[in-house]
């Protein structure tokens, strides 16, 4: 009978369970069976990545809150995904570049739950992408230089949305996943940040000011791993560094369900697994790096060996 047990911690329902208190399903913890409340917040949570991810943790029973700038958008994906699911996606607008409306954003959160379990930052944006092959000096300068990606601005807001706030995100919201360390013996809060496998590669695909920012927030998430680890604080901090997805950001649009498409054929020749990645593969990745409460200060590079092909530095 001990060993049947046993083997029941080996299920999936059990090995990737983000489960809500309003669900009928059951965890394991090292005392027995009992249920716990899960609360995750996703940054740009409207669309692309961020809509994957909401989707993965709230469709297994978790309360998720999705963040953006735009409310039509995140009106709309509850609305789609919000119907029928064990747990709950609850839409709030922020502007994660900017601190005082990150500090809006703690309150909120802190008005309406007692405990953060799950924090992703995926909020993100690119550049124009930058002609690398000509073999004049001149005619590169031109492209990269003179290019109006190479404006200043544009790095510095580059690295505003897609570094600085993962830092301001994280210290921010730190007593709250604290206390979502505290529900459950055995389970730590997750920090969870989205970057990029162009933060791996050593080509810069046409956007410097992007793949340095990415690169950027890859070693970001390992002090901050460092540091509060080193506080002996019980929280976990890692990235997934996501190959071709199909969001706004690689695709430009999407559809009036809030997804995005690509081409398998665009990827054929590129990668390992011949296409882009699914929302499937996300929602995997997701859930796996949530949940397994030994990963921490890891990069989880999820690509079909795109880095493989490319090569890294």
């Amino acid at each position: 009978m001990e060993a049947q047990e046993n083997n029941k911690r080996f299920q999936l329902e059990h090995l990737f369970n983000v489960n809500d208190k309003g669900s009928v399903k059951e965890i394991p913890n090292f005392g027995g069976w009992e249920l716990i409340e899960v609360v995750a917040l996703i940054t740009g949570g409207g669309s692309g990545i961020g809509l994957m991810a909401a989707q993965a943790l709230a469709v297994n029973g978790a309360k998720v809150y999705i963040t953006g700038r735009t409310q039509e958008k995140l009106d709309k994906v509850t609305e789609l995904y919000n119907q029928n699911i064990p747990g709950q996606i609850i839409p709030i607008t922020a502007d994660v570049t900017d601190k005082a409306s990150i500090d809006k954003l703690v309150k909120e959160i802190n008005s309406r739950e007692q405990f953060l379990s799950i924090l992703i930052n995926n909020a993100g944006i690119s550049t124009g992408a930058q002609e690398t092959e000509p073999e004049s000096a001149e005619e590169l300068r031109q492209n990269l230089f003179e290019h109006p990606s190479g404006d200043i601005g544009a790095w510095d807001d580059t690295f505003r949305t897609n570094v600085s706030q993962l830092f301001f995100m994280t210290t921010a919201f730190l007593p709250l996943l604290e206390k979502g360390s505290q529900q459950e013996h055995g389970w730590s809060s997750t920090v969870l940040n989205i970057t990029s496998i162009s933060g791996i590669v050593k080509v810069s695909q046409h956007h410097f000011a992007y793949n340095a920012s990415k690169a950027a927030a890859i070693h970001l998430t390992k002090m901050l791993a460092h540091e509060i680890m080193t506080s002996r604080l019980p929280i976990r901090v890692n990235n997934i560094a996501p190959g071709v997805f199909p969001s706004e950001m690689t695709t430009s649009s999407s559809d009036e369900k809030q997804k995005s498409f690509i081409p398998k054929e665009k990827y054929e020749q590129k990668t390992a697994a011949a296409r882009p990645g699914k929302d499937e593969d996300m929602a995997s990745a997701i859930l796996f790096a949530t949940t397994n409460q030994y990963l921490s200060g890891q990069t989880v590079a999820v690509d079909g060996g795109y880095v493989l092909a490319a090569g890294s530095l």
